[in-house]
């Protein structure tokens, strides 16, 4: 499959990770503020297989976890994507959608203006017909980025994460959006 390899919003690029964005990344996942809702933080090693992985998806599906840079000053500011559901659940099999950015760029609708584009992509260009996101139930923010793309929550659809048995976070609150659902919110 041919991948897409850059997207582009008003204000961001969605593109191809560089070895040099590996610091910058490895610091985001290091943020107890970042990783809140996340078992744990991520140390460099780890950073950069999340960034060998993004880059193995694209490989494999033509699509991936773009890494976003911010126009008007070239900054790496984390990341936002698709990727398939990668555990067993009712809901699965299904891509999702999931972004993670550096604390010092919340509250600007980064997170919401290149979720919009990775959906834009999924449903015009890679022709998915549904789109999944799900967060841990405390997780505020990431719920007003899933409401704001036009996302549905499932509440027949929460579930307890099976990678984190017993663990606080292990409620989840599953949310949806269809291709019908996209081209309606346009």
């Amino acid at each position: 499959m041919s991948g897409i390899l850059q997207l582009e919003s008003a204000r961001l690029i969605l593109r191809q990770w560089r070895d040099s964005d590996l610091p910058a990344f490895a610091d985001l996942c290091a943020d107890p503020r970042v990783m809140r809702y996340f078992p744990e933080t991520l140390g460099r090693l780890q950073s950069a297989e999340v960034i060998g992985r993004a880059r193995g998806h694209f490989a494999e599906l033509g699509y991936g976890l773009w890494a976003l840079e911010r126009k008007d000053s070239g900054q790496f500011i984390g990341f936002t994507g698709l990727g398939q559901v990668g555990f067993d659940a009712p809901f699965a099999p299904a891509t999702e959608i999931g972004w993670r950015l550096a604390y010092e760029h919340w509250g600007l609708g980064f997170a919401s203006e290149a979720a919009w584009t990775c959906l834009a992509c999924a449903f015009d260009r890679l022709g998915l017909e549904e789109i999944v996101a799900f967060t841990a139930v405390a997780n505020v923010s990431s719920e007003k980025v899933m409401q704001s793309i036009g996302m549905l929550r499932d509440l027949d659809g929460d579930f307890d994460h099976p990678n984190l048995p017993g663990h606080e976070l292990q409620r989840h609150m599953l949310y949806r959006i269809t291709k019908d659902q996209w081209q309606h919110n346009r």
